[in-house]
């Protein structure tokens, strides 16, 4: 053991010598010499040296939500970024690594040590932590017992930022009904309660998700993302699906009816869009409410989102949603509250496809970098975090600018290949499906496969149907008024209150009691 990590510790600092002064002409064609790198700290240091705090009141606040985007999803979407654009990847930034407040976020939920979306939401949205599973309650409440949740309902910044007269609304590419959206403004027992095809066979009366949206937030004027299917009668066949007799509703309700019935009471000019020829055919400024369900479930991945092979119809963006989102909420003087996820970032995790997955956070980065374009920084607060992580992580020793999707290389001192003599990738799972064997009890050897392809499973340790969670902190990124309450390490739950309290919303209406009372003069 004492010759290998001789061996391995001489290897090394050979590596490190050959590529940065045998080698040196390398790195200086690139421009990163010593100079170079003591100029980049000093602009760094200067810029943050500079940096003054916003103490101002935020009219609008956005939260940008990538679900499932952890730290190392961060890393290698940074690194895909840049290498899709010629570079080495390593030196790139996404959008919101700009931001000025960084900080990061302890994600466990009251009863696990890794948590799901449905407790996270209820953290980050409604200001309180509770158990795995439910949405909007608190811990009080067990999963799956209706009659646990009465008493033990949240409100939400939803309702909190409605209440002061703004105008409100959330996108995502998951079904409008699914967990993160959910929190804003469903309380329910079980997560998976999101039409009457479960409810109905629940004993104590407890309303689906989808129906509470319809029923008791009309005054959501944006909402767009997927899942037709719990909004139509099981009798009513989808536009792109066909048959919705499985998931569609049996209490004999047309939700997205009843939902244009209900806009037309208020009095507002609104549009119900399932497609992206009707979605580019609303015009924000005559336009007070959308609804726009895209998909039977959730929507496609940024991969497959114009592929004629995976979708009929057509899908906006996450940026394009974000854009029209933000035209319709900001005609309200009063400012707005807008919610953005990123769910197929999670998705892509979940099934072990880490290229699915990058690509969605480079979409997700899309569209902060649309709302951050769209909006001032005086008086927006932009919060850009994740509600969980993942178990995919970033390992071995591959060369600067090696593929982050493909094998690695032989980098520092030549360890492309695990002790058992077969290759790996850059990027791995600690579980979910891409867990396999050979015939001979042996890790399959992948040196034939193509691990770069949007199908290819990341090898695992341990197997699993589905990928899981991780329990990593997760990051926070944030600019605009009061964003510097969020550098540091914070309970998930505490996101909401800083939102609330820059906006003087919920709690913190009273000015004397948030952001409003820093101002002097």
């Amino acid at each position: 053991m004492i010759l290998i990590t001789e061996f391995y510790v001489l290897s090394v600092l050979f590596a490190c010598v050959n590529g940065f002064i045998l080698d040196n002409k390398h790195y200086s064609g690139n421009g990163e010499t010593p100079t170079f790198w003591r100029t980049q700290a000093k602009s760094a240091i200067t810029q943050k040296a500079r940096m003054t705090l916003n103490k101002g009141v935020a009219k609008n606040v956005i939260l940008f939500l990538g679900d499932g985007m952890s730290i190392p999803t961060i890393t290698a979407a940074r690194i895909l970024k840049g290498q899709l654009q010629g570079q080495t990847g390593e030196e790139s930034k996404l959008s919101f690594e700009e931001f000025p407040i960084s900080g990061l976020s302890k994600t466990y939920c009251q009863d696990t040590q890794v948590t799901d979306s449905a407790a996270s939401g209820t953290a980050y949205l409604c200001g309180v932590k509770t158990n795995i599973a439910t949405i909007g309650v608190d811990g009080s409440v067990t999963r799956g017992d209706c009659a646990s949740q009465k008493g033990a309902e949240l409100t939400s910044i939803l309702d909190w930022s409605m209440a002061a007269g703004k105008s409100v609304g959330f996108v995502t590419v998951t079904r409008v009904t699914d967990a993160t959206p959910a929190s804003l403004y469903a309380n329910v027992a079980d997560r998976s309660w999101e039409g009457d095809h479960y409810t109905s066979r629940i004993s104590g009366g407890c309303k689906d998700i989808a129906s509470q949206l319809i029923d008791d937030y009309k005054n959501v004027q944006v909402i767009m993302g997927g899942g037709r299917r719990f909004f139509r009668r099981y009798d009513q066949p989808d536009p792109e699906h066909g048959s919705n007799a499985h998931y569609g509703r049996r209490d004999g309700r047309d939700l997205v009816q009843e939902w244009q019935e209900g806009q037309h009471i208020l009095g507002r000019t609104y549009k119900y869009v399932w497609n992206v020829s009707d979605f580019d055919s609303v015009n924000p400024a005559t336009t007070d409410s959308i609804l726009g369900l895209f998909e039977y479930s959730h929507m496609q991945y940024e991969l497959e989102r114009k592929d004629p092979n995976h979708e009929v119809a057509g899908e906006p963006s996450l940026a394009e949603m974000t854009e029209k989102a933000i035209k319709i909420l900001s005609k309200n003087p009063k400012g707005f509250f807008l919610l953005v996820e990123g769910g197929n970032i999670d998705h892509g995790h979940h099934g072990g496809r880490a290229k699915m997955a990058l690509y969605d956070t480079l979409a997700f980065q899309d569209a902060v970098q649309e709302g951050a374009s769209m909006t001032s920084e005086s008086d927006t607060l932009i919060v850009v975090t994740a509600d969980h992580a993942h178990t995919m992580t970033i390992a071995g020793y591959p060369s600067r600018g090696n593929n982050i999707l493909s094998k690695v290389d032989n980098g520092a001192g030549g360890f492309s290949h695990a002790s058992d003599g077969l290759p790996y990738t850059t990027l791995l799972y600690g579980d979910g499906p891409g867990f396999s064997v050979s015939t001979h009890g042996h890790r399959t050897d992948i040196t034939q496969v193509d691990t770069t392809d949007k199908h290819y499973q990341q090898q695992t340790a341990v197997y699993k149907t589905v990928e899981t969670h991780g329990g990593d902190d997760v990051g926070i990124f944030a600019r605009g008024p009061m964003s510097y309450l969020l550098a540091g390490v914070h309970e998930q739950n505490e996101i909401a209150h800083v939102m609330a309290y820059a906006s003087c919303v919920g709690d913190y209406s009273n000015h004397n009691e948030c952001a409003a009372s820093l101002i002097t003069g």
